[in-house]
């Protein structure tokens, strides 16, 4: 009930939704990174090397706005031995959705847009979707019109209803249309996008995918300049993050850190021109869902900007009522939220999971109700536990996603969980 009492008042408004939600979490006056803490944290940092499970890895946390902890083992490029290091700067993956949400949400406290406004008032190329139903017998999509419009509040949450489901095909329409090739525009994305049907109706799916992408079109329609530029001035520049970016200057990309795929005996280093290569020349294309490379310290300060309610070092990116809005969770009772349970007890708010229950069982996802959070493909990780006042970023760059190494990091930071049905929070 509380679910649907949430993505209601997320149509109506932040005043409503926010005392529907009465079982905010106080602040606490305890200390959760402590020497037990550091020394299990080491200890698990270094396990992550000496088990293969990464070749490197990093962390940083903040706790009641103050570094707690920092440390680094392994290396950034095992072939070059160069040591995983603070200076280090990833890959960051899907960890530039918040920063693309954050960029978006400065237009919506201008007020260029409201939420439940319809995507297509903005880009009309999205008036007309249809939505695919079934195959006919000749493999024909049977196609019917949408319930109702995909919102700008479907494209903050994954549920516009943009798919890949292979039993319609539509994972092979979408490779075919290449929608992120880096040769082109946002723009050209958004017109590619508009004419492949929705695999579900508006609001009935959390689909993860592209619609981060099209916040990033939206974004650069509504503030009449190219996304990256007005994400730099917006939220880049004015928090000083320098080392984060779209294009890495030659002098240093000494400090990019290599990318490996572990297999059962060994880690193989994915050729640099693959991994970098949006990153290593000025491409058209400008991903707001991927694409930024950053050290830890640069996204620590954006982290630490959300952990402070949209301020940093007194500079505001956005108005305290504005995160409370992108972390709270707004997904309405859907048919299938996919892997989204993997991450713990959650819902969805604007480009964060939003933990809403305890963990219930030790083998679940270590965290505290109210932390909001994303990571990356490259198995990087970031949350805001704005009850112990903690922030916290790990730096890994490996593939398959690792769920283990987010597991073993969480349960670090805070202790395993024990059998108990009132942890985490």
């Amino acid at each position: 009930m509380k679910t649907r009492v949430l993505a209601y008042c997320y149509i109506v408004g932040l005043l409503a939704c926010q005392s529907a939600n009465t079982d905010q979490n106080t602040v606490s006056d305890s200390i959760t990174v402590d020497a037990v803490a550091i020394d299990r944290l080491d200890e698990t940092l270094k396990g992550f090397i000496d088990d293969s499970l990464v070749v490197g890895a990093s962390a940083l946390i903040y706790e009641k706005g103050e570094e707690v902890y920092f440390n680094a083992f392994g290396y950034a490029d095992r072939e070059a031995g160069v040591p995983m290091s603070r200076n280090t700067i990833v890959t960051i993956y899907s960890m530039t959705k918040p920063i693309t949400g954050v960029t978006l949400m400065t237009l919506y406290e201008k007020g260029a847009f409201r939420l439940e406004d319809s995507l297509a008032a903005y880009a009309p190329e999205f008036s007309n979707m249809q939505v695919v139903t079934s195959l006919d017998e000749n493999g024909e999509m049977m196609l019917e019109d949408p319930e109702r419009a995909i919102t700008v509040a479907d494209i903050t949450r994954h549920t516009a209803g943009f798919s890949r489901r292979e039993d319609f095909g539509l994972d092979v329409i979408v490779g075919e249309a290449d929608l992120l090739n880096k040769e082109i525009t946002l723009t050209d994305m958004a017109a590619r996008l508009s004419e492949i049907p929705l695999g579900y109706q508006p609001g009935t799916r959390w689909e993860y995918g592209i619609s981060v992408d099209v916040q990033a079109y939206l974004a650069e329609k509504l503030a009449g300049k190219p996304f990256a530029e007005y994400m730099r001035d917006v939220v880049l520049d004015p928090l000083g993050m320098n080392e984060t970016s779209y294009f890495v200057p030659e002098d240093k990309r000494d400090r990019v850190a290599a990318l490996y795929r572990k297999t059962d005996t060994s880690f193989n280093r994915i050729p640099d021109e693959e991994v970098h290569a949006i990153n290593y020349d000025q491409w058209p294309m400008k991903p707001g869902g991927w694409g930024l490379k950053a050290t830890i310290d640069d996204y620590m300060i954006f982290a630490e900007m959300l952990a402070n309610e949209g301020s940093y070092q007194g500079k505001q990116i956005l108005k305290p009522e504005t995160v409370k809005l992108m972390a709270t969770d707004h997904l309405p009772a859907v048919e299938d939220t996919m892997w989204l349970p993997s991450k713990g007890r959650v819902g969805f708010g604007i480009d964060f999971a939003v933990r809403t229950e305890p963990p219930k069982r030790p083998d679940e996802m270590n965290g505290i109700v109210g932390e909001f959070f994303w990571d990356g493909a490259a198995s990087t990780l970031f949350w805001v536990d704005p009850v112990n006042e903690l922030t916290a970023i790990l730096f890994v760059q490996i593939f398959p996603f690792s769920r283990e190494v987010h597991k073993k990091f969480r349960d670090a930071v805070y202790g395993p969980i024990s059998d108990k049905s009132d942890v985490g929070g």
